[in-house]
C-alpha cells in the first residue's frame, strides 16, 4: 500500500496554505497513495504564536476541518491532518490537534499534542515556549486504518520514547510524526530520533515536515521521511513543497516482530 508525507512551507495566510495542501494531496493521490500525512501547522504558521487562537476550531466544526473532510473525500485518501488549532480550556491557548479523516471524509480520530516544546537550544541564542500559546493534551491515541493501526504523535513527542511504547502496546504498527522541527535541532537529531523510534518499536514511521523560513522568522528543517520497521529510509524530501511516497507492507511489522522479538523480550 502506498503512503505519502506532505512537505510544506506554510505561512500566515490560511487560504493559501489550504490551497497548497490540496494541490499536494492531489499529487499524492495521482501517485497512487491511499493515505497521506500533512505536516504540523499545515494550515497556519502565524507571525505571532498567539494568533493561532483566532483560528481555533471546535471539534467537528470550522473551515480547516471542512477542508480536510472535503479533500479526503474528493481525493479518495485517508488524511492524517498534521496539526491544527483546536479550542482549549483557555481562550488564548490552543490544542495542537491532529484529526484523521477516512477516504469518505469521516473523522475517525483526533490526537492532541502532549509534549510542548519549551526549550532553550544549547550554545545558540534561540529559545521556544510553546506552552505560551498551546495547551497540552493528555491522551495517547491510535486509529485503525487500511495501512495498519497508526499511533498518532506530533513533532516534539518524538523525544519521548515512552509514548511510543504505549502506542505499540495499544497495537500501533505505524507512527505518524508531523513536525515543524527547527533547522538547528533537525540537522542534529531529526534522522536519528525518527529512525530510533522505528527500530526500537519495529514500526513504520511517516514524518512530514515544514521547511524554510516562516513569518515569525523561524526556520524549519524539512527532510520529510518515510522509514520502515528495520530503520531503512524509504523516501526523503529536500527543501521544497512536495510529497514523498513509499510502498509499505502492512504485514511487515508483525513478521519482523515475530522474527526479531525485541518487544516480547522486554522485562521492565
Amino acid at each position: 500500500m502506498r503512503v505519502a508525507a506532505i512537505q510544506m512551507n506554510s505561512g500566515a495566510d490560511v487560504d493559501a496554505n489550504l490551497g497548497l495542501a490540496d494541490s499536494l494531496l492531489n499529487a499524492a493521490a495521482a501517485d497512487g497513495c491511499e493515505l497521506a500525512v500533512l505536516p504540523e501547522n499545515f494550515a497556519l504558521m502565524p507571525r505571532g504564536s498567539r494568533q493561532k487562537a483566532a483560528h481555533a476550531e471546535v471539534p467537528g466544526e470550522g473551515p480547516i476541518q471542512s477542508f480536510l473532510s472535503d479533500a479526503a473525500r474528493s481525493h479518495k485518501l485517508w488524511i492524517v491532518g498534521g496539526s491544527m488549532p483546536y479550542v482549549s480550556p483557555e481562550a488564548e491557548r490552543v490544542f495542537g490537534a491532529c484529526p484523521v479523516f477516512d477516504a469518505d471524509g469521516r473523522q475517525r480520530a483526533c490526537y492532541r499534542k502532549i509534549h510542548l516544546f519549551d526549550v532553550k537550544l544549547p550554545d545558540r541564542d534561540e529559545s521556544y515556549q510553546e506552552s505560551y500559546s498551546m495547551f497540552p493534551g493528555d491522551d495517547p491515541v491510535t486509529v485503525a486504518t487500511p495501512i495498519g493501526t497508526i499511533g498518532l504523535t506530533i513533532c516534539y513527542d518524538v523525544r519521548f520514547p515512552e509514548l511510543y511504547r504505549h502506542l505499540v502496546d495499544d497495537g500501533a504498527t505505524v507512527f505518524t510524526v508531523p513536525a515543524a522541527f527547527t533547522a538547528a535541532t533537525g540537522e542534529a537529531h531529526w534522522h536519528t530520533l525518527l529512525r530510533a523510534r522505528a527500530i526500537e518499536n519495529l514500526a513504520y514511521v511517516i514524518a512530514p515536515g515544514q521547511y524554510g523560513e516562516h513569518p515569525d522568522k523561524r526556520s524549519t528543517y524539512g527532510h520529510s521521511l518515510i522509514i520502515d520497521p528495520w530503520g531503512r529510509i524509504l523516501a526523503e524530501a529536500g527543501d521544497e513543497d512536495c510529497h514523498i511516497a513509499a510502498d509499505i507492507d502492512p504485514n511487515m511489522p508483525a513478521k519482523v516482530r515475530a522474527d526479531f522479538p525485541a518487544l516480547a523480550n522486554r522485562r521492565l
